[in-house]
């Protein structure tokens, strides 16, 4: 008979074992490594572990936990800077799918009941599309839905170029023609100038402070995860810049992506994708998640690069009279500041 599966909070120890399991496993990301866990909440705040499933003495899956500080208690989810935090399990040759089948479910469930016995005000988990089947989640009481990315391909660049919407192509091979250059370095001011523009452009919020977010890319860098392109004009400038994740799991992510809005028309974002595509092909990495494909203009823009649109499941746990009453609080105090400012402001016309 199989040994029972167990499931504790791994220690540094085990890191090792959980960073070979995360390289190897496609569910994988640089996300899920404790290394990657470390070094964000070292800038962004918060607390993580790692609860690994086993067999005996045998690793066979585990779930990364974020906790970011809440008033509410344990609330466990991803974030920005941390677009996956999901269950991740190894898989095993077998020539009967419903073996395979079997040791996933068996793992997925143990990862839900400790979860539960964590008894958290809200946990929410997000996997790569490589986990399809939330059953186990399900069946104990989770809710569960698609959240979309686009996943683009890069073991076969030409043929990659060719789904490149026609406009786009001609875009990349102009700036080329144009003197345009992609610089790979450490220049985040340039980035963070960028990342501000373009936030403000879309009216959607920074992902760290300046501070917090350059100790991020610090960080990051040194552990050589993080990877920042420039693409720059002739003299220097740069108009357009990309953040990209790459550890040692076979696919990479684009974490950010930001362009000068003043230069928006010359195609330097996409000349910056297309570059960077051919730089990690070179570094043997199979595909670029492009990260999320909410329904709106940037994701219109991903899409003409040509990459495959899958579906990431995400689950979460039936809210906590915690949560509720926290968000419920939360809620009233953003209404009270709300119209204390609307009234400041009138007075202030007066």
């Amino acid at each position: 008979m199989r040994s029972p599966l167990t499931v504790h909070p791994l220690q540094e120890s085990e890191f090792p074992a959980w960073g070979d399991l995360v390289a190897g496993s496609p569910d994988g990301s640089p996300y899920a490594t404790a290394e990657y866990l470390d070094l964000l909440c070292t800038s962004a705040g918060g607390r993580f572990r790692i609860l690994g499933v086993f067999r005996g003495e045998e690793l066979v899956g585990g779930v990364p936990l974020y906790h970011p500080d809440s008033r509410a208690g344990l609330v466990i989810g991803p974030r920005l800077l941390l677009y996956y935090l999901g269950p991740v399990l190894r898989r095993y040759e077998t020539k009967y799918p419903s073996q395979e089948t079997a040791r996933l479910i068996a793992a997925l469930g143990a990862i839900a009941e400790a979860i539960e016995a964590l008894k958290p005000a809200k946990a929410t988990l997000k996997g790569r599309h490589t986990l399809t089947d939330v059953r186990p989640f399900i069946a104990r009481g989770w809710s569960a839905w698609p959240s979309y990315t686009y996943l683009v391909p890069l073991d076969d660049l030409a043929g990659q170029r060719a789904r490149i919407e026609q406009n786009l192509r001609r875009l990349i091979d102009r700036c080329a023609a144009d003197g345009m250059l992609v610089t790979e370095d450490d220049d985040f001011h340039a980035f963070l100038r960028l990342h501000h523009l373009t936030m403000e452009h879309h009216g959607t919020e920074a992902y760290l402070p300046p501070s917090g977010f350059r100790r991020w890319f610090e960080l990051a860098r040194g552990s050589g995860l993080a990877h920042l392109f420039h693409a720059r004009l002739p003299d220097g400038t740069s108009v357009a810049a990309q953040l990209v994740l790459a550890g040692a799991h076979p696919v990479t992510h684009t974490v950010s992506a930001a362009t000068d809005p003043a230069h928006r028309r010359l195609g330097a974002a996409a000349f910056l994708r297309w570059r960077v595509f051919e730089t990690l092909a070179a570094r043997r990495y199979v595909a670029n998640d492009l990260t999320d494909a909410a329904l709106n203009p940037v994701t219109h823009f991903k899409s003409q690069l040509g990459g495959d649109l899958v579906a990431n499941l995400v689950v979460e746990t039936p809210e906590s009279w915690r949560w509720r009453t926290a968000t419920g609080l939360n809620a009233g105090y953003r209404r009270l500041r709300g119209m204390a400012g609307s009234a400041l402001r009138r007075i202030r016309g007066a």
